[in-house]
This record gives structure tokens, sequence and C-alpha cells, in this order.
């Protein structure tokens, strides 16, 4: 399966590999399973004994002219165990088999979270978020009413017909074993036929419920930029556009389900009239008891209401299966970004960074690198200049292996990055982004996030070389003060602080700066890039920067044009080479002192 192709098309048949999935989930706990199944067996057996009680009660009570006798008396009380006995069953059935269920669902949940974090960049990037979160939410869900329903509704229930059938044929003739079981496949091929009819308003209900959600969370993720646009309305009708589509796929929805139950209800009641009609002429002609009427009576009852409920499982079965198929395609999507079987570990420690004739392109038609080639030494400081859109952010993707290379390759420390793991690849890059997003949680945890197990000592000390407890201090929850979804609390300047300490927390030898200033006001920015630079001392450092006078103190720059390096060599070397980077810095310069004068 491709990239964002996880979509499952409801109109398909019931996909029963599905089961074979899940099966193993169910085996972890077979003590548990069999002990449910036990419990499922004796209640049936319950359920079946429970009518010939019944009948012998009547023919009791009919015989000796309704009189309470001992033998009625002592049947009455064994049915009402019988039947009490069928519901305790079921319920301790239900609380066994609950367990199972609902680890099945947190490991197959877990599973899928676990892969979706291992995708690569591209499917994160073409995803919508919101209708993902439900696809895993109705799958999980799904999980839960087919192991439930499957097992213990389905199964039973076309026991119990059977052995309705062989018992009705054995003792009262082939005629109501007949009605019966014409009346029962009838049921089952119209519920079958009509559901599969039906099939496309429900597809129809969860796309729409599906881009409903993801509608109202794009849009509250982005409550700034809707307020900054003041588009409140334009983003209502666009949400009403949705529900719009929503209440007309639900009322579709509910007309053929109305259809649906009013075939299945007709075909019941015509079942059950006949059986009626064939016992009480049997009555009248002195073939079988009053006794033999009400037990006929009650299996009929006992066999449709689960028979009628089996309609609605069989329904929601499909769709549940569906729904988990939905889930579990998520992990058929597969990442072009994997480790290598004999994948080594970098070594956690300061290194040199080298890219080597390195080629990229996020397509055929969108070539951004063309045969880049620079060092990086130990413990030295690099810059990355450029116009926009000259590939240096792609760069910092790269190293971070968010992507493979076309053609080249980038070692650190002389080892190839794509025959490391990414997991240690990762663990010795820290990076302060251009924009830092953060959880919706204090600012202490935000902080800890760098390294999550850190006791607080460290994330306080962590937090006080970002130079960022002094505006803590201020704050009237201090530490614990929350930040808001995305960070939206916080300034730009200290969210920065907050990433910075992440990044000192997480104890890194190279270190990445992304633009990490662009951002900011003059007085932030320094006081931003003298945060930067006591954090970056002792260790190799790439920074990405737009702003040239961020950059003068590095012991390299590499100039970036159209994906290309046409220049490198320290400040004064560039400026003394009257080439591009000069130019880029006289502009600036310029821009500057008109800053200045205007203000």
């Amino acid at each position: 399966m491709q990239h964002g192709n996880y979509e499952v098309d409801l109109k398909q048949k019931i996909n029963w590999h599905v089961i074979r999935i899940i099966w193993p989930y169910l085996m972890e706990h077979r003590a548990r399973v069999y002990v449910a199944l036990g419990c499922l067996i004796l209640a049936k057996l319950a359920n079946v004994v429970g009518p010939f009680i019944l009948k012998y009660i009547v023919d009791a009570l009919e015989t000796d002219g309704g009189k309470l006798i001992a033998v009625p008396m002592t049947l009455v009380f064994i049915y009402g165990f019988a039947r009490f006995a069928n519901v305790l069953l079921g319920e301790l059935r239900d609380t066994v088999f609950g367990r199972v269920t609902e680890r099945a669902m947190r490991k197959l949940g877990l599973s899928v979270f676990v892969h979706l974090h291992n995708l690569d960049l591209e499917f994160h990037l073409n995803r919508r978020t919101g209708g993902l979160s439900r696809d895993i939410e109705r799958g999980t869900t799904g999980i839960s009413f087919l192991m439930r329903f499957f097992i213990f509704n389905i199964v039973p229930t076309f026991i119990e017909i059977f052995l309705v059938v062989g018992i009705l044929l054995y003792n009262y003739g082939w005629g109501f074993a007949l009605i019966t079981l014409i009346a029962v496949l009838g049921y089952v091929w119209f519920s079958v036929v009509a559901t599969e009819w039906r099939t496309r308003f429900v597809r129809e209900a969860n796309e729409a419920d599906s881009a409903t959600n993801t509608r109202a969370v794009d849009s509250l993720l982005n409550f700034e930029t809707v307020k900054y646009f003041t588009n409140e309305e334009f983003e209502a009708k666009r949400y009403d556009f949705e529900l719009e589509r929503w209440e007309t796929a639900r009322r579709k929805n509910r007309l053929s389900l109305f259809s649906l139950n009013g075939g299945q209800a007709l075909i019941i009641a015509t079942a059950m009239t006949l059986m009626m009609w064939l016992a009480a002429h049997k009555v009248a002609g002195g073939a079988m008891t009053i006794g033999d009427f009400v037990l006929i009576n009650a299996f009929m009852i006992q066999l449709f209401l689960p028979l009628n409920f089996l309609g609605f499982v069989y329904r929601e079965i499909k769709g549940s299966m569906a729904n988990i198929e939905r889930m579990l395609g998520l992990l058929e999507v597969s990442t072009s970004v994997v480790d290598l079987p004999d994948a080594s570990e970098l070594p956690h420690e300061s290194a040199a960074i080298e890219f080597k004739d390195v080629c990229f392109s996020y397509g055929p038609d969108r070539n951004i690198l063309e045969r880049v080639n620079f060092t990086i030494n130990p413990n030295e400081k690099v810059a990355i200049v450029g116009a926009s859109g000259a590939g240096k952010s792609t760069l910092v993707k790269l190293l971070f292996r968010f992507y493979d290379l076309n053609s080249g390759e980038i070692t650190i420390g002389g080892k190839d990055i794509s025959k490391v793991s990414k997991q240690s690849l990762r663990s010795m890059i820290g990076i302060v982004p251009q924009d830092t997003v953060l959880f919706n949680d204090s600012i202490l945890e935000n902080v800890r996030y760098g390294r999550p197990e850190a006791p607080d000592e460290e994330v306080l000390n962590a937090i006080r070389l970002a130079h960022l407890d002094s505006f803590i201090a201020q704050l009237p929850d201090g530490y614990n003060t929350a930040v808001g979804e995305r960070g939206l609390k916080l300034s730009g300047g200290e969210k920065q602080r907050v990433a910075i300490a992440r990044t000192i927390l997480k104890r890194s030898p190279v270190l990445v700066f992304d633009e990490a200033t662009s951002s900011l006001d003059s007085k932030s920015e320094q006081a931003i890039l003298q945060a930067l630079k006591e954090v970056a001392r002792g260790h190799t450092s790439m920074v990405i920067a737009h702003r040239l006078s961020t950059v003068v103190d590095a012991d390299k720059i590499v100039v970036l044009d159209q994906g290309r390096v046409i220049e490198q060599g320290t400040h004064k070397q560039l400026i003394a080479r009257s080439g591009v980077y000069a130019m880029l810095w006289l502009t600036q310069q310029k821009e500057d002192q008109q800053k200045a004068l205007e203000h």
C-alpha cells in the first residue's frame, strides 16, 4: 500500500482475513476465552431447557385443574433458576471476556500509533489529522464490537437455531421445522442483500463524519490565522457545508435502515403467525397439548429475538470489519526510509559531518539539491545561507534522514547515515527549529520532552542555561504554567527559549539551528543568539540562517543558490571575494539601515 492510500472501500465484501489478524490476540488469554465459551454453552443449554420446563408446568396445571400442586411449583422454581442462570452466565461471560477485548484494543491501537510515528515525513505531510484520528478511533471500537458480538452472538445464535430446528423436527414433525428453517434462511438472505444495498449510505455517512471532524480540527489548530484574517464566518460556512453533507448522509442512512428493519419485521411476523396457526390447529385437533403450544411460542420468541438482533449485529460487524481493515490498512502503509537489517549504532560523541555529492528531489519535477559538498568538522560552527527556496531547510531534513538521498551520501564520523539506525542518528542531533511547536502541557514538561526520563533538577538547570528562568519567575504558576495548544500562550522568543532548553537537556553532540531567530524582533534575537552561542560551545553545529548578521562568527559559511553550493569560506573571505554572499550582505545592510531610519 502506498503513501496516503489507506482508504478502504466499504462496498467490498467482508474480509474475513481480519479475524485471522485478531485471532492471536484472543489466544494470548486462551484460559479466559475457554471460560467465556464454557459460560456461553451453559447459558445456551439453560435457554433451550427453559421452554420445556414451561411446557411441563402448563401441562401439569391443565391436568390438575390449575391446582398449585408440588410438582408444578418445583418446576416454576427450576424455570426461574434457568432464566436467572442464563442471564448470570451471560454477564459472567462478558466480564471474563472483557479483559481479552480490552487488551486486544490496547495492543492493536498501540501498534498503529507506533507505526504512524515510524512512517516517513511524506506520509504525515499529506495526512489529514482529524480524519486519521477518527479512523483509529472507529477501528479500535470496531475490534471491541467484532470480538464480542461475533463470538458471543452470531455463532451462538446459529447454534441455537439448529438446536431448535432439530427439536421441532424430532418432537413435532417437519412442518414446524420447515417454517422455522425457511424463515431463518429468508431473514438472513434479506438482511445480507439489504445491508449490501445500504452500505453506500453507511460509507457516505462515515466519509462525511471524517470530513466534518477534519475540517473542525484544521480550523481550530489554525485559530490564530482565522483571527488574523477575520475569517470566522468563512470557517463557519465551510464547517456548515461539511455538516450539511453529514446531515444528508445520515438521513439517507436512517431511511435505508427503516427499510431494512421493516423487511426483517415482516419476515418474523409472518413466520410467527404461521407457527402459531399450525400449533393452534394441532392443539384443537388433540395432536398437541397447551404446553406444546406454549413451548413452540416460547421457542419462536426465544429464537427470533436474537435473530432480530442478528440483523443489527451483521450490519455492525460489516461496518466494524471495514473500520478495522481501514485502521489495519495504516499498518500496511510502508515507509521508504527504513533501517538496514545490519544497521550500526552511531557513537554519542561530537564528530565531523560531511555532505558528499548530495542530490535530492521531492519529485521528478521538483529538483532541490544538486551535488552539494561541504564538511563540518568536530566542534565547528558552519552556517548555511542563501535565498528562500535554495534548499537550506531540506539539508536539515536529510541530516535527520526524514528522506533518503537520490544520490551521494551524508556521513557523521565517517559513517553513512543511511547505514546506521535512525534512532541513534536522531538521538545525537539536537535542533532548535524555526517554528517551535509545544505540547498543551506545562513549561516544565515541555522542556523535559528533550529527555523524558530527566529528573527535575536537570530540567531546571536546562531552563536556567536557556535564560528562561527570569521569564518563568514572573508567571503566577511558575514552571507549571500551561503553554496552551501548540504553545499559543507564549511569544516567539519564549517558545524559542523552551526549544533551546529542550536541546540542552537532550545533550546532543551535534546541534542544528534552523533559522531559529527569523521571526523574532531585534532585542529577542540578540538574547536568543547569545543563548545559542553558549549552547553551541563544544558542539558540532549547523546553522541555517536567513539573516547574515547572525552568522558572521561562524567558522565557515556555505552559500546555497538553487540547490548548489556556490561559495564557501569565513565571513571575511566571502566579503573579500565580492561574490553572491557579499551582494546578499550589502543588500541586508541597506535594509537594516533603512529600517533604523524609519524607526
